[in-house]
């Protein structure tokens, strides 16, 4: 595990090298976090770029950005994130580690600076919660305070806590997509708490054009057509 971001292809290697160099010059931390993580651990070398500061995102994107011939920034305020597209296509993604809290079920959070273990906890599942550092004097350090390590290898789909489909009912949807590409079993104890949700009318707390982004990455899986069966099975399958 200590060496797990060596299994990034080259390009990618080095891109994340970079940032964390820079993180470093300007004071912050910075880690490689959520679906990279668990897909490196699975041993797929081409992830998409997420990267989490305990700092300022924006910044370090900018700085990152500078440095990139033929690259493009764009810039989220609101959410303390940044996205820089690279001359090739690919596009890194940059946050501010940040807390979230929710005014009512199926609303956008509220969401302020925070630390790491608060910014892994918004997540939807502990297979997602992941972090490894990517700062030279912390290189390669793994952040996994809710277990989500022994959940990749057990290919086990948990969520973090008991509120987190009322929180955001679209975590419904990402796990039936999430279990049809990964082939992962859901975890018992959260089966029962997205049945509980769904006969709590947590969906319906759902704006349409939400629903309908999260279903529309549904189709572009590969085993889409397993990933609604799922929903269908959770009477979660809503025709709008």
């Amino acid at each position: 595990m200590k060496d797990l971001l060596l299994k990034l292809d080259k390009q990618l290697l080095k891109i994340v090298s970079d940032s964390g160099r820079l993180a470093s010059q300007l004071g912050f931390q910075a880690y490689l976090v959520g679906g990279p993580v668990r897909d490196l651990i699975l041993k797929h070398p081409k992830v998409d770029l997420d990267i989490t500061v305990e700092g300022n995102g924006i910044h370090l994107a900018e700085k990152f950005s500078a440095l990139q011939r033929g690259s493009k920034l764009v810039r989220y305020p609101a959410f303390k994130t940044a996205t820089v597209r690279l001359s090739d296509g690919s596009m890194v993604d940059f946050a501010t580690a940040r807390k979230e809290t929710y005014s009512k079920g199926g609303a956008f959070p509220k969401v302020v600076p925070s630390h790491m273990t608060d910014d892994l906890f918004r997540r939807d599942f502990t297979i997602n919660a992941l972090a490894i550092a990517i700062n030279p004097e912390s290189w390669g350090k793994i952040l996994d305070p809710f277990g989500g390590v022994p959940d990749v290898r057990a290919q086990r789909l948990r969520v973090l806590h008991e509120k987190s489909f009322l929180d955001d009912p679209t975590r419904i949807l990402r796990l039936a997509r999430f279990k049809a590409r990964l082939g992962f079993k859901v975890e018992r104890k959260t089966l029962t708490i997205l049945k509980e949700a769904v006969k709590a009318g947590a969906l319906d707390t759902i704006k349409p054009q939400r629903y309908k982004k999260e279903f529309d990455k549904i189709l572009k899986e590969q085993k889409h057509q397993d990933a609604i069966q799922c929903l269908k099975r959770w009477n979660a399958y809503i025709r709008r």
